[in-house]
């Protein structure tokens, strides 16, 4: 079984097989939380029964409107505000910026484009030549809800999966994430990773994975690290889940080569004077876990109900979607 060069994760976490330098700093502030918000709870819940007890209704004794003398009560909201400071200050802004500025160099990092829909995660690799072919609506068809040029030299080799992302392990990763119909938010929780999607926005972050996956003894399959999506977007919000696979840099070139030879392009030059092999039409991408672009079959839609459950590409058919998800 492989092992996981975890860097722990408290009482509370899932294991963090992340190695970007911030995953520690969100351990450590979600973990202070934790304990800061239980030290309230029982502080206040001790006085909260203290004051039950001590102005409880007794004979000869009369509410009063004017508040009790002292400073006791202005010194600990004082000491609430400075804690929620310190939290601010020492943790929340330096995790903030480390992930936020100290982007790794493009031309070091895996880049793949997450793009969101009802009820799916698609995954927009640039393929082999490492060049995004460009994207438009007036490209998006059934085979291509991501709108891929592929007659563009760039676009024709570029590969789309649905609910499963392959990276290398200890590369880092940009994730350009974005949205098709409604906000979703792309969460990682074993990569400390999480990040709305936006339609018509692409925000970039980034992380690196650590670990490849553990392998079940008893199936021999890999246990993958899950994909989940953090914001209500509808009735199928529930089946929104996707899967990461953290791959040696072999086995990645491999994954790759397959994918490649699946949109049926050549690895290898053509000979002088010969035609380089056309790709495949739209769509054609049949390895498992690969799009033919209709996201609904791999969300968990029967193909006999995609056509009217299928999402559209631009904007979600709320009658559609309510329909299929009840069926």
């Amino acid at each position: 079984m492989a092992q996981h060069a975890s860097n722990g994760g408290g009482f509370w976490l899932l294991e963090n097989v992340s190695a970007h330098g911030y995953g520690g700093q969100v351990d450590a502030l979600i973990n202070f939380i934790h304990v800061f918000m239980a030290a309230l709870f029982v502080g206040w819940g001790i006085y909260y029964v203290y004051t039950l007890f001590r102005f409880r209704a007794r004979e000869g004794h009369s509410a009063s409107p004017v508040p009790a003398k002292g400073k006791v009560n202005k010194y600990l909201e004082v000491g609430v505000v400075i804690i929620e400071a310190i939290l601010l200050v020492g943790f929340s802004i330096p995790a903030w910026n480390e992930a936020k500025e100290d982007f790794p160099s493009p031309q070091e990092a895996q880049t793949v484009r997450v793009v969101a829909q009802q009820f799916a995660w698609n995954f927009h690799y640039p393929g082999k030549d490492g060049i995004f072919g460009p994207v438009g609506p007036q490209f998006v068809t059934p085979d291509n809800p991501l709108g891929i040029d592929r007659s563009d030299p760039a676009g024709k080799d570029d590969i789309h999966t649905v609910n499963e992302l392959y990276l290398v392990k200890g590369k880092p990763v940009i994730a350009r994430v974005t949205a098709l119909d409604v906000i979703h938010s792309f969460g990682v929780p074993q990569m400390r990773v999480k990040q709305d999607a936006v339609p018509g926005m692409e925000v970039p972050i980034w992380f690196i994975p650590a670990a490849v996956n553990d392998v079940d003894p008893e199936t021999g399959e890999k246990i993958p690290f899950e994909i989940a999506c953090s914001q209500l977007c509808g009735l199928g919000h529930y089946r929104m889940g996707g899967r990461i696979y953290v791959l040696e840099e072999p086995e990645y070139e491999e994954w790759l080569d397959e994918q490649t030879k699946a949109l049926g392009i050549d690895l290898e030059p053509a000979p002088d004077g010969a035609e380089a092999k056309p790709p495949k039409a739209e769509g054609a991408v049949p390895a498992e876990g690969t799009a033919t672009g209709d996201a609904t079959e791999e969300a968990g839609v029967e193909p006999a109900k995609a056509e009217e459950a299928e999402p559209s590409p631009t904007r979600g058919d709320a009658a559609d979607q309510t329909q299929g998800d009840s069926e």
